[in-house]
């Protein structure tokens, strides 16, 4: 029988099939943040245990069947938990350089996981022994919400110390035209380094392949791959190396992600549709917008009256400054801000016009804009004068995250497409906001972030813009 091309002597694995164990590039990684973030973990864990324990006195016990040793004042169950826990987490990329790490929403299903096991477990070890309800509830639960906690206050200040020699490598594939576009977004972002390219059409490639497994990359950024017989090759190739395969996608890739493998009629297709628990994300992002902006409100009232003294003794005329901008549905609503320029800013602003620094004149930006007052250059710096935003949050008009609202002005220069993004509840930050901010020129560029928002949002992808926010907002950065 003739072989095929790709066959040798040797055995060739199913593609889909794993090489030699590894911990997903650990060893080639800081210690410091392996360290950080293995502790973290440890603490969040330990701290769910102490509570669970500290409520479950007043129930039972743990039974004496399930405590083999006690250390540092734990049970063994504990230790048992944590190392299963904590190797889960290393298995599946927690640890990683890669963004991916970030990811809340798996460290929570990788906890409720184990914990399921346990129970499973426990009924074959001994399906008398009935673990207490209010230990396991009470620490899967800290768990969750102990970890995802103190893993987005260390993604937080990770973004601030992380050495300029611990970037993550990536590979860029896309076609001859967007590579240079790509690169120059990439290079702009303090995280990222290039350590490679290749055409879209030669993605499939052995030479491809073995330039990315060379160039050390931890992520393949790739556009428009070209249509295969096997249209998964390169995330099979690239999964099998420990490297994460990232897609620039379209509309149609996207209905894609969405659907459910099932035959029809004997045909493979995709079925999209509604989760069973429809809208319940989106009232719990309200649920969120409401709790936050209101603790917000109140944990800043000390801030919002210094800033107010300050305004007023900065410039004469009010504190605050009302704007109408379009909202969800095209709807006008009035959003509130600091006064960070004078009384007739908006008079001066037909003057300035022929000064705008905008490439395309959908938005209005100069960086040494004359209108602005003293103090005006601080608050707009730090953000500071958006806080007022968090009324119109409490009052259902805006979202904690979400498109930017933008000026009338702004709206009336918009092309066609554009007005998608208004089919959402605007936010106070975005991913246009987390992503160049003022840096951003062509306003297209911003748009095609909110509507890859719109098209991805999860819960999960909120809070990391969040994160991301805060870390912008403390240092200052892409804001005048």
């Amino acid at each position: 029988m003739k072989k095929l091309p790709s066959q040798t002597s040797r055995f060739i694995a199913d593609i889909r099939a794993p090489h030699r164990f590894r911990w997903l590039h650990l060893a080639n990684q800081p210690w410091y943040r392996i360290s950080i973030l293995l502790l973290s973990d440890l603490f969040a864990i330990g701290g769910a245990w102490l509570m669970a324990v500290y409520f479950n006195q007043f129930y039972s016990p743990l039974p004496p069947e399930l405590v083999w040793w006690v250390w540092l004042g734990m049970p063994s169950l504990f230790w048992v938990f944590s190392a299963i826990i904590l190797i889960f987490f290393a298995y599946g990329g927690l640890y990683s350089p890669s963004p991916s790490s970030q990811n809340y929403i798996r460290t929570a299903k990788v906890i409720t996981l184990v914990y399921l096991l346990s129970l499973v477990f426990s009924y074959f070890y001994d399906p008398k022994l009935d673990p207490p309800r209010s230990l396991f509830f009470t620490a899967w639960i800290s768990s969750v919400i102990l970890v995802m906690g103190f893993r987005l206050i260390i993604t937080l200040i990770f973004g601030q110390i992380q050495p300029k020699n611990s970037k993550v490598k990536v590979f860029l594939i896309a076609n001859a035209s967007r590579l240079k576009k790509l690169s120059q977004v990439m290079e702009k972002r303090s995280y990222y380094k290039i350590v490679g390219a290749a055409l879209a059409s030669t993605a499939n490639s052995p030479t491809t392949l073995q330039a990315i497994m060379r160039s050390g990359a931890i992520e393949v950024l790739a556009e428009d791959l070209p249509q295969t017989a096997l249209a998964s090759t390169l995330y099979w190739n690239l999964r099998r190396g420990g490297i994460a395969l990232r897609l620039l996608p379209s509309s149609r890739e996207i209905l894609y992600r969405r659907g459910i493998p099932e035959i029809f009629a004997g045909l493979p297709t995709l079925r999209v549709q509604t989760s069973v628990l429809v809208g319940w994300d989106y009232r719990f992002k309200r649920c969120l917008d409401i709790i936050g902006s209101l603790l917000g409100i109140i944990v800043l009232c000390p801030l919002f009256l210094g800033v107010a003294i300050a305004i007023q003794l900065s410039s004469p005329g009010p504190v605050f400054f009302r704007q109408e901008r379009i909202g969800l549905h095209g709807k006008v609503f009035q959003m509130w801000k600091f006064r960070t320029m004078v009384t007739n800013a908006h008079k001066l602003q037909a003057e300035l016009e022929g000064q705008n620094e905008s490439e395309d004149g959908v938005l209005f930006k100069i960086k040494k804009d004359p209108r602005i007052i003293p103090i005006g250059h601080f608050l707009r710096k730090s953000s500071i004068d958006e806080l007022p935003q968090l009324f119109n949050v409490l009052i259902g008009q805006m979202s904690l995250v979400g498109p930017r609202p933008l000026p009338l002005r702004d709206v009336e220069r918009f092309e066609e497409w554009h007005h998608i993004r208004h089919q959402v509840l605007p936010g106070i930050t975005g991913l246009w906001q987390i992503s160049g901010r003022s840096d951003i020129e062509d306003f297209s560029d911003a748009a095609r972030l909110d509507l890859y928002y719109i098209d991805n949002w999860s819960l999960n992808l909120d809070l990391d813009i969040l994160v991301e926010t805060v870390r912008i907002v403390v240092f200052g950065k892409g804001a005048y």
